[in-house]
This record gives C-alpha cells, structure tokens and sequence, in this order.
C-alpha cells in the first residue's frame, strides 16, 4: 500500500504499508471543520487530482477518506444518513468532500470512499476534538455546544476496518465508517471529567444536533465490526483508552 500524507490517520495506516500493492490511500487533507481558509481547500483538492492521475497511469485502486460528520449528515428528521440517500452537507467542509467524491467517481480509476466519523486515538493534532477537549478541561474553563452528537471510533479499529474492506476486494463503492451512536457532547464532557478527576467551569452555546449515521452497510461488509463493541457504551472505552494521553500533549 502507498499512503499519501504524513499525519495523524497516515500514520496509522502504516501498519498495513506491507498489505494491498495495488492500492494508494489519500490519507493528506483538511482534518477539521472549524474555521478553514480556501487555500486548505485547493491543496486537498490538488493533491487529490494528482493521485488520480497517478493511479490511473499506474493501474491502482483509491482509497478517499471523506466525512460521516455533521457536516455531510445535517437532516435533523432522525433518518440515519445513509451511503445511497442524498445528502445536504451544512458546512464548506462537508460540501468540499462531498464535491472531491464527485470527482473521485467520474474518473476511470477503481476507488473505495470512506467517510469517517470522529476518529480518535493516540497522537491526534490538537486542534481536533478528543486533544481540545482535554485541553480545556484541564485549563478549568470549557465551551460546550449544547445539542451537539459526536460518534467517536477509534483509529484502530477504523485500520482494521480499512484492512478487511481491501481484503474483500471492495471498489467503486462509499461506506460509512462509524460506531453507529452518537453521545451527546455532555455525556462525552461528564466521562472526561470523572476520568480526569476534574469539573470546569462552563459556557453553553446552542448547537444543533447532528443527524445519525447508518453503519447497516459497514455491518454487512464487514461483519467483524459485531466483535469491535460498537454500541451505546463503545464511546466510553474510547475515552477510557486516549483521554490521559494528551493531558500533557503540547499546544
């Protein structure tokens, strides 16, 4: 496997670099949803027209990571955002991916797009979710957008998932890549909080909630997902195994 990108998701995706020759995984791109310049846009967009072209000269299979987030999913009707449902993404950065899958399936090169939901795990930057959390938390101060759901997976068991899926063969298809539950940010916040031994003081501003996403396709290609303990509780052992790591991370 080729792995375009040197960040936090490339990095553990080296764990399969001796798996799947035939494939090249885009694994560099705008990594939040905040406040984006333009020119974080164009770069991805860029870099993802150049591994286009570069596998179609080479015969390779694609691997696109594109978002579960609210940013896709915004329909707040309940309905599960769904792989072959239409979608009306509520942020740049969800129709920016929305916009780079497009492109991805009119060209003539075998792909596999993901869209992933909050990834977490070891070695994160630290404006994402999971190390900003912790960082404020720790300052004793905390801003919590109130109605707002976050389906947190972890990174590892996000590679795992990545394996299988190559293993099976899969190409010219989109799956989402989540647990398939969404805590609410104050289940997340209260969990930190007893995990760290801390409570800060907070500020709510109202968010709205972001619309769940079917993992009913990620489940029948990949029927191992069953033994990952996705769940109503599999939030909670994520932050059990990451929250203490990046208590010292720097800014």
């Amino acid at each position: 496997m080729e792995i375009v990108g040197r960040g936090f998701l490339a990095g553990h995706l080296a764990a399969l670099a001796d798996h799947h020759p035939d494939t090249v995984v885009l694994a560099a791109g705008v990594s939040a949803a905040g406040d984006i310049g333009p020119e974080q846009y164009t770069r991805e967009s860029v870099r993802l027209y150049e591994t286009l072209r570069y596998c179609e000269r080479h015969g390779k299979r694609l691997v696109f990571f594109s978002t579960a987030s609210a940013g896709m999913y915004s329909v707040p009707d309940g309905s599960p955002g769904r792989e072959d449902g239409p979608v009306y993404p509520a942020t740049p950065y969800g129709r920016h991916k929305l916009s780079l899958e497009a492109v991805v399936k009119s060209s003539d090169v075998e792909y596999l797009i993901l869209r992933l939901s909050h990834v977490v795990g070891f070695h994160q930057p630290p404006h994402q979710l999971l190390p900003s959390l912790v960082r404020q938390l720790s300052s004793g101060r905390l801003t919590v957008y109130r109605g707002a759901r976050r389906d947190l997976v972890d990174v590892e068991d996000v590679v795992k998932i990545v394996h299988t899926l190559l293993v099976d063969g899969r190409t010219r298809d989109v799956v989402n890549v989540a647990s398939g539950y969404a805590p609410g940010i104050e289940d997340v916040v209260d969990h930190m909080e007893h995990l760290l031994g801390t409570s800060a003081e907070k500020t709510y501003v109202q968010a709205s909630g972001a619309q769940p996403v079917s993992i009913a396709k990620l489940c029948r290609l990949v029927p191992t997902v069953y033994g990952l303990g996705f769940g109503p509780d599999y939030y909670r052992a994520v932050l059990d195994k990451y929250v203490h790591a990046y208590v010292q991370q720097p800014v």
